[in-house]
């Protein structure tokens, strides 16, 4: 399974590095985030008497993302603020 989750991590991270980093740059941040999320994966299944998500290794790897998870959840919103709602005021659609 560990091979799996890798792969598909690699797969995220190329995605947002080459197909969404034209929309905004923070995505090569994203994809960045999600190629090392896919080489601790494939390092954890590679080795699994590291034990890469125990330990030390561990605490690295959720620093690494929780700082990632901080920064970009930060550009979000300023992009959302700048952007702002393109929905008219007079629009007639219910929102749930």
């Amino acid at each position: 399974m560990g091979y799996f989750y890798a792969i598909l991590w690699f797969a995220v991270g190329l995605i947002l590095m080459f197909s969404m980093s034209k929309e905004n740059k923070i995505f090569l941040l994203a994809g960045g985030v999600f190629l090392v999320m896919g080489c601790w994966w494939l390092g954890d299944a590679v080795w699994p008497e590291i034990k890469l998500f125990e330990g030390g290794w561990g605490i690295g790897f959720k620093c690494v993302t929780g700082a990632a998870l901080v920064i970009l959840t930060t550009a979000f919103f300023k992009e959302y603020r700048k952007k702002g709602r393109d929905v008219p005021e007079d629009d007639d659609r219910i929102d749930f």
